[in-house]
């Protein structure tokens, strides 16, 4: 049965590579080599520019993502430990109202022309990293059942309310990155740079569950609890940068300067 597995795969990472080998100048965007180097130089030149905002915005992404990737893939084995018979379905929906639940709650705190979402998302990553925590608190504090079957347990009663604290989280994640995209990467770069962070992002995923029963469930959460605290120290730090560079003065004499050397050349 494995086999089947890996044919399938193989399969369709065959098409796949066949399909972009194939391609023609039709099925291309039609660019000169000019542009294409202007435009390679522009994205380096502002990547530079950009020091460390937008390094620091996709480092936050991909560790989140990156652990909600897994949380995904891991809640089920949480709840039934030893295959008790928990409603997969309810519980799922459960976690989408959790989601919708903290979309709500963003677009209450966005509205807040005081509150900069660069400060709450601090306050949410950090409770994210709480909640994932959970698994492993609660095997110290309940002693886990040995029973199989029957239905779902206190302890994991406690991690389902923790899980649904992290779908709010991840339902406030969601239109907060966004602001922060808007308001440091420009729209015609956005997503070619975002997508650069996606290389790891799709990286760690695929090794995590690759080997998701290399390591036990706990050790996988207590990972995902330290990427997320991770992100909300990327976090602070995006802001202090944010801040230092709104209190620097523009330098509007040199700006005169070259305006003036750009009149002379024309001259």
């Amino acid at each position: 049965m494995d086999a089947f597995y890996y044919l399938v795969f193989g399969g369709l990472a065959a098409v796949v590579a066949a399909m972009e080998l194939s391609k023609t100048s039709r099925d291309r965007v039609a660019t000169s080599s000019p542009f294409n180097a202007f435009k390679n130089n522009y994205l380096l030149v502002y990547s530079l520019m950009m020091d460390e905002k937008i390094a620091l915005l996709g480092a936050i992404q991909s560790l989140f993502e990156g652990s909600m990737y897994t949380f995904v893939f891991l809640w089920t084995p949480a709840l039934s430990p030893n295959d008790e018979d928990i409603p997969h379905g309810f519980i799922f929906a459960t976690f989408m109202m959790s989601s919708m639940l903290g979309s709500s709650i963003a677009s209450r705190l966005m509205a807040r022309g005081t509150l900069k979402v660069e400060s709450y998302m601090q306050i949410v990553f950090a409770i994210s990293a709480f909640t994932l925590l959970l698994p492993i608190i609660s095997n110290f504090l309940v002693a886990p059942s040995t029973v199989k079957g029957g239905s779902i347990s206190f302890g994991s009663c406690i991690q389902l309310l923790g899980f649904c604290v992290f779908e709010a989280c991840v339902g406030i994640f969601w239109p907060s990155i966004m602001k922060m995209r808007s308001q440091y990467i420009p729209e015609e770069a956005r997503s070619t740079i975002m997508n650069f962070f996606r290389i790891p992002l799709n990286i760690f995923v695929c090794i995590i569950l690759y080997n998701v029963n290399a390591f036990p469930i706990t050790i996988m959460f207590g990972m995902c609890s330290i990427f997320l605290f991770m992100a909300s120290v990327l976090q602070r730090r995006l802001m202090v940068v944010a801040e230092s560079h709104k209190s620097k003065p523009q330098d509007w004499t040199g700006l005169k300067e070259r305006d003036d050397e750009a009149e002379s050349l024309d001259i």
